[in-house]
């Protein structure tokens, strides 16, 4: 199926289905993807198939690509929702993260106050003290937990750096809060194996989970666009209100995308 890169350093502005209008911020090159997983569903590709020679955007050329953005949209009195790193990869992986969090803090508060700074995060890094503290600064802290079986998030993220799912429960809990924890819900298979993580054994963990990180929210979605790998599928629309449901039973907000 087919998949996309997104522009650097910054791409936008979009319609986000959860953040309204947003700009992507994007600490990767245009050019490629650099990731920590190499998921199977992942809209810019395979990781080998999006290699780049290419590295990470300077910090500089972050910031002032950003700031012409805001200025363009404040000019023409643009409303502006969120600002979103993003982009073809882990922005947490990126060694000037933290100082381009700071900078689109800033330059949100000069040009548009009144508009969110998020992170998309696989959260494989949250661990690191300068990525743990950068993201207890933005406004929403969105970070993945497709499940808790560890066989699982081995064939379906593909983790290409030590990973391991009791740790990462225990570095979401440690946001004490300040965390939206971002599942996709598919079915099909890949390579003879079944993807479906809407069965109980993977939906009864999952919750037990949430209980233990006690995030502000949790969004679920399932496949919507093009992904590299053939024979995934949407979850059914009942089958993700039901799930979501359950989140809210338990207490935390929910947001669904079909």
């Amino acid at each position: 199926m087919p998949t996309f890169l997104n522009q650097s350093p910054v791409f936008g502005p979009v319609i986000s289905r959860r953040f309204g209008v947003s700009l992507g911020v994007n600490l990767m090159p245009g050019t490629g993807k650099i990731c920590t997983f190499d998921c199977l569903y992942c809209e810019n590709g395979f990781n080998d198939e999006r290699r780049t020679r290419d590295g990470y955007v300077g910090l500089d050329q972050v910031t002032s690509a950003l700031e012409t953005a805001l200025v363009a949209m404040a000019e023409k009195d643009e409303k502006l929702d969120d600002i979103c790193f993003a982009g073809n990869g882990e922005p947490t992986a990126s060694p000037v993260f933290p100082a381009a969090v700071d900078a689109a803090l800033s330059l949100r508060d000069r040009y548009a106050p009144e508009a969110h700074v998020t992170v998309l995060s696989n959260g494989t890094q949250a661990a690191r003290p300068d990525v743990h503290a950068t993201l207890l600064r933005v406004d929403r802290n969105v970070l993945k937990l497709d499940t808790v079986d560890t066989a699982y998030i081995a064939a379906l993220d593909r983790p290409r750096v030590s990973y391991d799912v009791e740790r990462q429960v225990e570095t979401f809990a440690s946001f004490e809060g300040h965390v939206i924890v971002q599942t996709i819900f598919l079915r099909g298979s890949y390579e003879g194996r079944s993807l479906d993580n809407t069965d109980e054994a993977h939906v009864g963990a999952w919750l037990l989970a949430l209980e233990r990180i006690k995030p502000e929210g949790v969004t679920i979605y399932t496949v919507d666009r093009g992904t590299p790998a053939s024979g995934l599928s949407k979850a059914p629309r009942e089958t993700l209100d039901a799930i979501a449901q359950r989140v809210r039973d338990l207490g935390f907000p929910c947001t669904v995308g079909y």
